[in-house]
């Protein structure tokens, strides 16, 4: 077998050659296997969503659902009293699978139904596992399945649609908490209200989270209950389907949190013992249950299993033209231990035993397909064990993600904010972290996600300023810790950003410093609303300095797009000193400048550029961003030659940096033949 890249490049996974590779041929022989050896593609043995759940046929209906354990099933709803009826029973056929076929008249759209399924030694109720709409009642909190079949179902505007990824700008969000309201927000209120918001601040891509129906509105969408039905407490399937055709025709991206790491525990409306057995989706004996989460992990050994979340991923790109997904708690799933416990601190930590290979090969499988299915597809992987080969294409013995989340950066920020004070902050650590990846693999770079909003924790404004933003974010109310919050908030976010590779996230709100946590309605508040909605009206006030932080946010995503293939432009370290506090790095002809000192300006401070003028296009000290306007910004900044760098075609960028503040500049351009202001030949751009 020919030595595979991610081994080429890097050569301190030599030793585990053996493992890497074996992991590569277990996932090529489960295709097999699943395609009868390449009779059938992926994409079409993940087809289940077109045979099971229920279906209107030319003559009637036919519904059939999985169940190998099951000794009889039944259809019970609306359409029977909810009793048990022999004509509504389903018959056996081979494998485990139960069919009926029924007239067109026994069901109608919007009728409620259920399963009644038996089995040796008892009975229950059960939601079919691949219904495609469940809805909750309001008195009762009892979920159903429900017949979703409108005459006019929902036609796709926007029939192609590929993704911008260069860079990928992704604003993660909540259609429930997106609201003003002390309630819970609807697809089409996010649609009409937040996309148009999205979309002004410059992102091209959104990533909502919770989709997948849960029963528990506080679990964020992860307990998931009905792998195939989007959560009805938004609206219905035909208004998502309108929000992701509206985000199409702006020119945005629509990625979608997928919990396939674990399922809820519940019976009832969950997979949890759907035919009376443990081990029908899940692991049986220890491994069932993931403790830390109170839910149960599946058996990715099982084909049918495969079966199911394969289907699934087609099914979400299929039917709602989703543009990719945000894999949820891979971690998790490589890991027998889930990584609780495990210091990760060397190569062999990946290749000791203790990994799931079964996983492993369902996720490579899941991002084979993905991107069978649509080249422009994008796949993220929430990971933090930092498993080499996670975000490698498949062909170089990775897992095939497109990004990997960089989850060292929040907890790298929180960690500063909470242990260091200001003068401690050190340039080269900032610049060592936001530059710690693989090189061949690409990253979400983020300062903070809804991770760090949920009760338990804080957002990073909230570290910055915390009580004093209850009293001090009037315009006119000066305030030092308020000051130098919103001072920070920027500079993290810049640095953050400008230092990515590949993608960058925000989650909704924290652009502009939300306030307070999210804490979803629970017994412990009252059921309360009041802190899982954002409040739109404090970043639209001209009052408030929110309105700031939303500003800069918007001029530094907008400065980003605006640099031609700025993903592709090197990213290289011009200047640090931890003892200045003063960060300098370029990408092409873009430098940018941070000077974390909280309380030394310096004047005229240099660093080596290529010769030219240089021009500042952002700057967090703007007036417009809260700032103080200390420096002028119309002027050009000069390079200055020196005849000790003349051969290394370097001139010195000196400039006035006032304390806490970035400023970014751009290189006009010079072209051979051309003169700098100190007579040296210029440069080819």
């Amino acid at each position: 077998m020919k030595k595979l890249n991610l081994i080429i490049n890097d050569p301190w996974l030599a030793p585990y050659e053996e493992a890497i590779a074996g992991r590569y041929r277990y996932a090529l022989r489960k295709e097999q296997e699943l395609t009868n050896d390449g009779e059938q593609t992926l994409s079409g043995f993940a087809s289940g969503y077109l045979y099971f759940g229920l279906h209107r046929t030319a003559d009637g209906w036919v519904f059939r659902e999985w169940a190998p354990n099951a000794t009889a099933v039944y259809l019970v709803g609306m359409f029977n009293g909810w009793q048990k009826r022999d004509y509504f029973g389903l018959t056996r056929l081979e494998n485990g699978v139960w069919e009926i076929k029924l007239p067109a008249a026994a069901l109608h759209h919007g009728d409620l139904y259920k399963l009644l399924v038996e089995w040796d030694g008892g009975s229950g109720e059960r939601i079919p596992a691949w219904c495609r709409r469940v809805v909750q009642d309001k008195h009762t909190q009892i979920f159903s399945a429900q017949v979703w079949q409108p005459e006019k179902p929902y036609c796709f505007r926007k029939k192609r649609f590929k993704p911008s990824v260069s860079p990928l700008l992704i604003y993660e969000c909540h259609i429930g908490m997106a609201t003003q309201e002390e309630r819970v927000g609807t697809y089409e209120e996010f649609r009409t209200q937040v996309l148009p918001r999205i979309a002004r601040s410059g992102y091209n891509a959104i990533q909502i989270m919770a989709i997948q129906e849960h029963p528990y509105y506080g679990s964020f969408g992860y307990h998931v209950s009905s792998f195939f039905a989007a959560s009805s407490r938004f609206g219905t399937p035909d208004e998502l389907k309108h929000l992701v055709d509206d985000a199409h025709a702006r020119g945005m991206a629509v990625i979608m949190d997928l919990v396939h790491s674990h399922a809820v525990r519940n019976e009832v409306e969950g997979l949890a013992r759907l035919d009376g057995s443990d081990g029908q989706y899940f692991h049986t004996g220890h491994r069932r249950e993931h403790r830390q989460w109170d839910s149960l992990c599946f058996n990715y050994g099982k084909n049918e299993v495969l079966h199911f979340l394969l289907s699934n991923c087609k099914f979400w790109l299929e039917e709602y033209r989703f543009d990719g997904f945000r894999f949820d708690g891979v971690t998790s799933m490589l890991y027998y231990s889930h990584g609780m416990g495990e210091a990760f601190s060397n190569y062999g930590d990946y290749y000791n035993g203790g990994q799931d290979g079964e996983a492993i090969v369902y996720l490579t499988l899941a991002n084979k397909l993905i991107h069978e299915l649509n080249p422009h597809a994008v796949t993220i992987a929430e990971e933090v064990s930092g498993m080499p080969g996670l975000a490698a294409p498949f062909k170089d013995g990775g897992y095939g993600f497109n990004y990997r989340m960089a989850m060292n950066l929040p907890d790298f920020w929180i960690k500063t904010l909470k242990e260091q004070k200001d003068e401690e902050w050190h340039p080269s650590a900032v610049w060592r972290e936001m530059t710690n990846r693989r090189p061949d693999e690409k990253t979400v770079s983020y300062a903070e996600s809804h991770d760090q909003a949920l009760v338990g924790d804080k957002t990073l404004i909230f570290w910055l300023i915390d009580a004093d933003m209850y009293w001090h974010m009037r315009i006119e109310d000066s305030n030092l810790r308020v000051d130098r919050g919103i001072a920070l908030h920027k500079i993290i976010r810049l640095v953050t950003a400008i230092t990515m590779n590949g993608a960058y996230l925000n989650f909704m709100g924290n652009e502009f410093g939300h306030p307070e946590w999210i804490d979803f309605p629970r017994e412990g508040n009252g059921w309360s609303y009041r802190y899982a909605r954002r409040q739109w009206d404090l970043v639209d006030n001209p009052q408030l300095k929110y309105r700031w932080l939303g500003e800069f946010d918007r001029e530094m995503i907008s400065l980003i797009r605006g640099i031609r293939n700025f993903q592709s432009l090197p990213l290289e370290k011009v200047w640090d000193s931890d003892s200045d506090q003063v960060l300098a790095c370029r990408r092409g002809d873009w430098v940018f400048v941070f000077n974390f000192h909280p309380l030394r300006s310096f004047t005229g401070y240099g660093f080596l550029t290529p010769p030219g003028t240089y021009r500042v296009m952002l700057n967090t000290d703007d007036p417009r961003f809260g700032g103080y306007g200390l420096t002028d910004d119309s002027v050009g900044h000069l390079t200055r030659y020196d005849p000790l760098y003349a051969g290394e075609k370097k001139e010195w960028l000196e400039l006035y940096l006032p304390a806490r503040t970035a400023v970014v500049l751009k290189r006009e351009g010079i072209t051979t033949g051309e003169k700098t202001s100190s007579g040296e030949w210029g440069i080819e751009n």
